[in-house]
């Protein structure tokens, strides 16, 4: 029960720290997209705003890949479905073996 107990703490540790991450990388991403263009519009350095919408464009498409490994893959896929995937797996090996090994017998005692 204890390890259950563990195992639940880490679990709720380890999504909290991911989803703090997330916030902080939306904080940063927010702040960081405003000061760009506001350093593009008010020091009109002669280069085109262009540069600056692809660099953010690319900025969120890596947030919201951090949002989905955060909110929808690491939701799912976590460790108990690490373990259920372990289980099925062992189970259908085991299965398997007793099919070899009740043919083996079959033949064997023929």
């Amino acid at each position: 029960m204890e390890k259950e107990l563990h195992e639940q703490y880490e679990y709720a540790r380890n999504r909290i720290r991911q989803k703090k991450r997330l916030y902080y990388h939306f904080v940063f991403f927010t702040l960081g997209s405003i000061f760009l263009f506001t350093a593009v519009y008010f020091f009109e350095t002669g280069v085109e705003l262009h540069w600056c919408i692809w660099f953010i464009t690319l900025w969120l498409f890596v947030f919201i890949l951090h949002f989905i490994k955060v909110f929808i893959t690491d939701r799912f896929m976590n460790k108990n479905w690490e373990r259920d995937q372990i289980n099925r797996l062992v189970a259908l090996q085991q299965k398997k073996t007793a099919q070899l090994q009740s043919k083996i017998d079959d033949n064997n005692s023929k």
